[in-house]
Parts: structure tokens; C-alpha cells; sequence
């Protein structure tokens, strides 16, 4: 049942700034949620680098490394936080009864929302920036060719996984069924969208599937952001269908109690 919250009142700039501390500290004291999204995509970064020679050279000019296995990996960096750590943690609140409470407080439960979600970025911050400073440093990654449209294609990417991991903690009843609705979507979409091999490997109507989802599209507009080239319009237009559609669904389905 949708619960309905009093009026908004202005809350001043230090208790935005505590809710952030407070959130921080929650993630950091959950060592998986801390080490999942920022060591794992690194390490299989390595392995990818390591197993694949990621120095060796594509027709375009670019190299295994910087046009296939980091957009790769950053894409799965933005999934693992937006689609299985940040429902995870909003359905524990609920569950527990915070947002509840928060209801009747200057607060509101919508700041413990934003605040996850802005620790979420810096998790998908470090991830990234650990992924290429490793890669730098030993496999010859370089900065995107096409920087800009890099940018506008990782804010993509973060709204739409984001949309989708609020769904989640909007549909799931219980902290358990929102990491297993997140688990399952993560990894559909990692094995639709390259993640398990490449996906021209796959067969043309599982990719087409697959690049309607924001981790295909993601992926792969992103690999074109790399290399220099400008990303396929749809992949772009499949970003933001999915960030508009799955947040206003989850802004109408989500409960605070």
C-alpha cells in the first residue's frame, strides 16, 4: 500500500551532508557492497587483459583493451551498483522500517534515496577510476577518443541502470527477493550484452535482444565513444527509454512502508 507523506519542508545544507556521511558509512561497513562494484571489475578487467592479449590491435587501429574489454567493464561496474547493491540497500531500509519513520521527520525517506544514490556514483567513480588507472599503468588503456560523447554515454548508462535498480527495490517485498530480482536482471543482461563473449557471437535475434537492453546498448555505445566513433542514435535513444520508463514506474510503485 502507497503510503502518503506530509508536505515537504526545507531540510538546511548540513543534514543533506550528514545523510551522505551516513550512507557512506553504511556501504563501507558492508564489505561486500564496497568491494563488489570497485575490486571485482578490476580483477576481471586483469584476467580479460591478461587471458585475451588486450594489446593486440583491431582493424579500426585501436587495441582489444581500449575498445572492447574497459567499456565492457565500466558498463559492469555502473550494473553491479545500480542493479544489485542500491535496491538491496533501499529494501533493507524498508524493511526495517527507516523510510517509515523518516516520514514524519523534516527528512523525508526521499533523501535517504538521493543520498544512495550519489554514494552509489562515487562507488561507480572508484570502480571506474581503479579500472584505468590499472589499465593505464599495465595494459595500455588511454582515455576515450571521443571524451565528450563518452561522458554523455556513461550518464546514459548510470540513469538507466539506475532507473532499473529502483524498480527493483520498488517491486521487491523483501531485502532477499530485491538482491535475487537484482542478480537475475544483472546477469540477463550481461550475458545478452557481451558479457560472457563477444556478441556478434550470438545468434541475431538474441542480439537484437540484447542491444535493447541497457547493458548491450550501453556497452556497445560506449565502445564507440572509445575508439572516437559517434554512437549509434539508438543505442542513445535505448539509454534514455530506459531511464525514463523505469524510473516513472518506480516513482509510482515504489513503497516507503
Amino acid at each position: 500500500m502507497t503510503t502518503t507523506l506530509p508536505p515537504a519542508r526545507r531540510l538546511p545544507a548540513a543534514a543533506w551532508g550528514q545523510m551522505f556521511l551516513a550512507e557512506t558509512r553504511m556501504v563501507v561497513r558492508d564489505t561486500s557492497g564496497l568491494i563488489v562494484p570497485v575490486g571485482l571489475p578490476t580483477l576481471l578487467m586483469v584476467m580479460n587483459g591478461i587471458g585475451q592479449d588486450g594489446d593486440q590491435m583491431l582493424p579500426d587501429g585501436s587495441t582489444v583493451m581500449n575498445s572492447i574489454i574497459m567499456p565492457l567493464t565500466i558498463t559492469m561496474v555502473v550494473a553491479l551498483v545500480g542493479v544489485v547493491n542500491m535496491p538491496s540497500f533501499l529494501s533493507m531500509y524498508r524493511r526495517y522500517g527507516v523510510l517509515r519513520r523518516l516520514a514524519v521527520t523534516p527528512a523525508r525517506p526521499v533523501l535517504i534515496l538521493l543520498a544512495q544514490m550519489l554514494v552509489s556514483l562515487v562507488q561507480v567513480l572508484l570502480g571506474v577510476g581503479l579500472m584505468m588507472v590499472i589499465g593505464a599503468a599495465f595494459f595500455g588503456v588511454t582515455l576515450p577518443a571521443g571524451l565528450g560523447w563518452a561522458l554523455v554515454v556513461g550518464a546514459l548508462v548510470l540513469a538507466a541502470m539506475y532507473g532499473v535498480g529502483t524498480l527493483v527495490a520498488a517491486l521487491a517485498p523483501t531485502v532477499n527477493a530485491a538482491i535475487a530480482l537484482g542478480l537475475v536482471a544483472f546477469f540477463l543482461m550481461l550475458a545478452l550484452g557481451g558479457g560472457f563473449g563477444p556478441i556478434a557471437a550470438l545468434p541475431e535475434v538474441l542480439q537484437t535482444v540484447g542491444e535493447a537492453l541497457p547493458y548491450g546498448a550501453g556497452n556497445e555505445a560506449l565502445s564507440a565513444a572509445w575508439v572516437g566513433e559517434r554512437p549509434e542514435t539508438r543505442h542513445l535513444v535505448t539509454l534514455g527509454a530506459w531511464a525514463v520508463v523505469t524510473g516513472g514506474l518506480a516513482g509510482r510503485l515504489f513503497r516507503w512502508s
